[in-house]
């Protein structure tokens, strides 16, 4: 993480010369910065934790059929939409550039008090080149295609493309020089997202005549000295491919790698970074904000080629570090059930979680709560946000299933309380004391964690109907505010109990719940549960009509014998 200087030590260095005064500018940038346990986002001055949404892919096109979205986004409690900016849209013919569609979104976000991240479709997104202007797409003997290994050409750029990738470059870099012009002093703009979900389909690489030169020649020395460097911490399926077939420190992609179908995901990733990352530095040098790229991941059983080959996935992101260091951080779009198991691979020392696209509803509400709670998230964000998602492509593995969130109202009550609690969440993320259960299948009943001294058991409870739903996904995070004090925020029906696995015979008793209930916005004490709501200090229930009604609980422990 960058180290941050204070004001008089910035004045002095300004003054050396150490730093110019545009350098000391960035410094009031958003910018990403390590706080105790957790990488947080900086947004003038303070932590800001991102409650996002994602509209559809064509939305912001329309600055009219925005107009009455972002009231109903303010409505559900979002501070942050993230907004698609196409090539296609900002440079309708080489070297003439149209801003009006950006200003048009900045002005609206702004009017509405909302927050921007940005998502470049610039050569890419979701494998296809469908937002590159038409002047690129027309000419393909200047901008080479992705190429099947019969020959046949695909509506994708090739990563192989130096005219592509400089082309993206340059109107990469003049977007972020308009945004610095118009931005730079608003901030409305906190982070950008560079191409969308990137890869090969419906082969595992590509097979133009520049990638077959490049598959048969060496693996690029820096590459194999970062892999190098950091061995020990390598992905394992990475490190377990590359030690399988030798270990070897020069030769080409099959003899350092292996003939399997990862080394084609592995060639493509080296690739698509390198290119990526030329995009990535020309716009970070016009204005400096922090800057991702995202994944879309592997179906179950479901080979490179059949997902896009070469993207972000797990066991290429340290491919990814290596290629494209102007990059801050890399995220996966999560769709997928075991929505724990895919956040927890992006959650790393070297790559702090968030999450751009993935389901809403009390499914999405549930998997935000584990991501902000026991994997220090940054931001989590459906996606379809404005209702507008349509439905993955017949046979399409690069779509994911958005679920068109629109109006969600377990996204909304989440997020009315999220907004509350922001400050303290922050806080807790930072010092390690926040931590979530999650119950994600029909087969998981029973959930226990650690926290401070006590055990944390949770389990599925009736419903408004009086059946416990199996199917649901049911969260709990915790924020430890005290040796023995807890506020809980919870998505589902469960009841909570506490036990201690200390040495002695003290059990664990509920001295008090208190409420605190969303009133103007603000979390206000409300009753004190100690009766039949908690079992006469046994239990802690939690409901799904929390969310609705605004619900918080403050939990006050102590022992007995």
């Amino acid at each position: 993480m960058r180290n941050w200087m204070g004001t008089a030590t910035m004045g002095v260095a300004i003054a050396l010369g150490i730093v110019s005064p545009t350098q000391a500018q960035d410094r009031g940038l958003p910018h990403l910065e390590q706080r105790g346990g957790a990488t947080q986002l900086i947004v003038d001055g303070a932590p800001y934790l991102i409650l996002g949404g994602e509209t559809a892919n064509s939305s912001t096109s329309d600055l009219t059929y925005m107009e009455p979205v972002w009231p109903r986004l303010k409505a559900m409690h979002l501070n942050t939409v993230l907004v698609p900016v196409a090539w296609e849209t900002i440079e309708p013919e080489e070297g003439r550039f149209d801003w009006r569609n950006l200003d048009g979104m900045l002005e609206q976000a702004r009017r509405n008090d909302m927050r921007l991240v940005l998502l470049w479709f610039g050569s890419w997104k979701n494998t296809f080149s469908s937002y590159a202007p038409g002047w690129v797409k027309r000419d393909q003997r200047r901008f080479a295609r992705v190429r099947t290994s019969d020959g046949r050409g695909t509506e994708r750029l090739t990563p192989f493309s130096a005219a592509a990738r400089d082309s993206d470059a340059r109107a990469f870099a003049e977007l972020m020089r308009h945004l610095r012009a118009v931005d730079g002093a608003r901030h409305t703009v906190l982070m950008i997202q560079v191409e969308n979900e990137v890869g090969v389909i419906p082969q595992s690489r590509d097979h133009s005549p520049a990638a077959e030169a490049a598959f048969a020649g060496p693996v690029p020395s820096a590459l194999m000295q970062y892999l190098a460097a950091n061995r020990s911490r390598l992905n394992r399926e990475l490190r377990a491919g590359w030690e399988d077939a030798g270990g070897l420190m020069e030769g080409n992609w099959q003899q350092v790698f292996g003939s399997g179908s990862m080394t084609d995901s592995l060639f493509m990733a080296w690739h698509y970074a390198t290119f990526l990352e030329k995009v990535t530095a020309a716009g970070k040098a016009q204005y400096n904000l922090p800057m991702f790229t995202n994944a879309a991941l592997i179906r179950p059983n479901y080979e490179p080629g059949q997902y896009n080959s070469g993207g972000p996935v797990p066991h290429a992101l340290d491919i990814w570090h290596a290629g494209a260091p102007s990059l801050d951080f890399l995220s996966p779009d999560i769709y997928f059930e075991d929505f724990g198991n895919w956040a927890a691979r992006y959650a790393r020392p070297d790559n702090p979680l968030f999450v751009p696209e993935a389901r809403g509803g009390p499914e999405g509400a549930a998997n935000a709560l584990y991501a902000f709670g026991s994997l220090r998230a940054i931001g989590f964000s459906p996606f379809g946000i404005d209702g507008a998602a349509a439905p993955p492509a017949a046979g399409d593995a690069s779509i994911g299933v958005g679920t068109g969130s629109g109006d969600d109202a377990a996204i909304a009550g989440l997020f009315a309380r999220l907004e509350a609690l922001a400050p303290l969440l922050l806080q807790k993320q930072a010092e390690g004391k926040a931590s979530t259960i999650i119950l994600e299948s029909a087969a998981q009943r029973v959930g226990r964690l650690r926290i401070g001294n006590y055990m944390v058991n949770m389990v599925r409870a009736e419903g408004p109907d009086g059946r416990v739903d199996a199917t649901s996904r049911v969260a709990a995070m915790f924020l430890q505010t005290g040796p023995d004090a807890f506020t809980v925020v919870g998505s589902g029906d469960a009841v909570i109990t506490f036990t201690t696995d200390t040495p002695g015979p003290a059990i664990v008793g509920l001295e008090s719940i208190d409420e605190l209930v969303l009133r103007d916005g603000r979390l206000q004490r409300g009753r004190r549960l100690n009766g039949d709501e908690n079992g006469q200090g046994q239990v802690l229930r939690l409901h799904r009509r929390d969310a609705a009604e605004g619900r918080v609980h403050v939990v006050q422990l102590y022992r007995y014998d």
